[in-house]
């Protein structure tokens, strides 16, 4: 009886190859360097000058480093003499915490003829969220006719920037795009917060470190999954 899987002989029709994702793959380093002579740079950024690349390999696998290739494409290419292992770390921790950081972005959307109830009920949510350490977005969005008045809701976005001075400060002056005014908020340092409409959240500063909370439950506030230029 035939065999009805597919074969895993490398570029047969069927067949698995994996795929390597580590972009750190293609930095080359220690014997995967080539060429016969590199520019090196010291731990410290001082620059040795131009070494056979056997000896700069040498030298920096005695001082338990790695010669990484930085500069692949000048001539000769440069290289720089580093714990790779930690540097890759240290990469993959900025990427992680700039993840981290675009995802706390919380929106909060505003009428232009919104009720005094529902507009603190909004500013409440907004501090909630500033208190936990997320940037809000707020958004006012026009209804019909309502962008012949664009002036109200330039209004309420302002008041609402001025109602939540004390818990965050605005990256700009609100902006009209399309039919929508866009204005973010960023928090205020946790010893600088003055709450207005909700009482401060003690464990504010342990939000800030990673631990969202509960967001309540208006139908208009909700975590917004922030994009470059969002």
């Amino acid at each position: 009886m035939a065999n009805s899987f597919p074969s895993a002989g490398g570029g047969r029709p069927g067949s698995y190859q994996r795929r390597n994702v580590d972009p750190f793959a293609a930095i080359r380093r220690n014997h995967r360097i080539k060429v016969p002579q590199v520019r090196v740079i010291s731990p410290e950024g001082k620059q040795l000058g131009i070494l056979d690349t056997p000896k700069a390999i040498n030298l920096a696998l005695e001082n338990g480093l790695d010669l990484v290739e930085v500069a692949p494409n000048a001539t000769p290419p440069v290289c720089r003499i580093m714990d790779f292992g930690k540097y890759v770390y240290e990469e993959q921790k900025k990427h992680s915490h700039a993840k981290s950081t675009a995802s706390k972005i919380k929106e909060i959307e505003f009428t232009a003829r919104i009720e005094q109830h529902d507009f603190e009920t909004k500013l409440r949510h907004a501090e909630e969220f500033l208190d936990h350490g997320n940037k809000v977005k707020m958004r006012l969005k026009f209804r019909g006719r309502e962008m012949a008045h664009t002036e109200l809701g330039f209004g309420v976005m302002k008041r609402a920037v001025a109602e939540l001075a004390g818990m965050g400060h605005p990256d700009a002056e609100p902006k009209l795009i399309g039919r929508n005014i866009h204005v973010m908020l960023t928090p205020l340092p946790v010893n600088k917060r003055k709450p207005k409409f909700h009482a401060p959240d003690e464990n504010s500063a342990e939000h800030e470190a990673g631990d969202d909370g509960d967001e309540g439950g208006d139908n208009h506030a909700s975590e917004n999954s922030s994009r470059p230029g969002s």
